[in-house]
């Protein structure tokens, strides 16, 4: 992710200053810091890090105020809404969302999301596709996206086919820079999607089907956030139907019980040593 957002400052003059990104690192890596003081969780600066990558590629505002605060917003969720140890947002996506929302209201236009600056260039988004294939497959996320970006797909082709739309205005939609990220680095959040693997089947359709919904029936340009939200929401109640052993950072790819006995794999933290939030 920062390789895409040091090409697009340079290549292909993205809408946000380094002071903007350095704002957002700085307050993103502040929550997280202050949340693990609150929490008696270990540091770590990686997740707050990918959130203000995340950020610095899809949000924008005019200065540095609202940025700050959708960081601040986003990384502090991690730590204020969870339910079975576990945080129920991702927290770019939240922190996204919380501005979109506020800038129909308090903030007005304060901030905006970015699916026009990533153009519709075939190899662009083959590139940011490979990238977040290696990504979701070190993260154990593969199928993530592959699903719902095979649901959303066959929603808009369906949709253009009973419009009498030619099919290359489907096949733009899928190019477009803003979607591919969007599966590949966010909805794919290993720490946010369900560790079953059907409950992350269902997970990723309902995702699709909010998405097509809201961005072609309530015409909301940023329903890919909305519908993230709502199907972390309701995350939960999935992996009642499916559970599965909880993902921690650092997990294998794949844990065949060939190999790896359950006896012998470490399920719980050392003594006195708390995981990483």
């Amino acid at each position: 992710m920062s390789a895409v957002l040091a090409f697009g400052l340079a290549m292909r003059a993205f809408a946000i200053t380094p002071i903007q990104v350095a704002s957002i690192a700085t307050a993103a890596l502040f929550a997280q810091y202050l949340g693990s003081v609150m929490t008696a969780t270990r540091f770590d600066p990686r997740s707050a890090l990918v959130t203000t990558l995340s950020l610095s590629l899809l949000l924008r505002a005019d200065g540095v105020t609202p940025l700050i605060i959708a960081a601040l917003i986003g990384v502090g969720s991690k730590f204020m809404f969870r339910i079975h140890n576990k945080h129920i947002f991702n927290p770019a996506n939240a922190g996204i969302v919380a501005l979109l929302l506020l800038s129909e209201g308090p903030l007005l236009n304060a901030a905006w999301t970015t699916p026009g600056q990533w153009g519709t260039a075939l190899w662009f988004a083959m590139l940011l596709a490979g990238a977040g294939l290696f990504v979701t497959y070190r993260a154990a996320r593969f199928d993530v996206p592959l699903i719902f970006l095979g649901a959303f797909a066959a929603l808009i082709f369906v949709r253009a086919i009973w419009l009498g739309d030619p099919l290359a205005i489907p096949l733009l939609r899928l190019q477009n820079g803003a979607l591919i990220l969007f599966a590949f680095f966010m909805i794919s959040d290993p720490k946010t999607t369900p560790d079953g693997s059907i409950a992350r089947a269902v997970f990723s359709v309902s995702a699709a089907l909010i998405a097509y919904v809201l961005t072609y029936h309530f015409y909301i340009a940023d329903g890919l956030f909305y519908a993230l939200a709502i199907v972390c929401i309701a995350r939960p109640f999935l992996e009642l139907f499916d559970p599965s052993p909880r993902y921690q950072w650092g997990d294998p790819v794949s844990t065949p019980k060939l190999r790896i006995p359950e006896k012998s794999r470490r399920t719980e933290p050392a003594p006195h040593l708390y995981p990483a939030e």
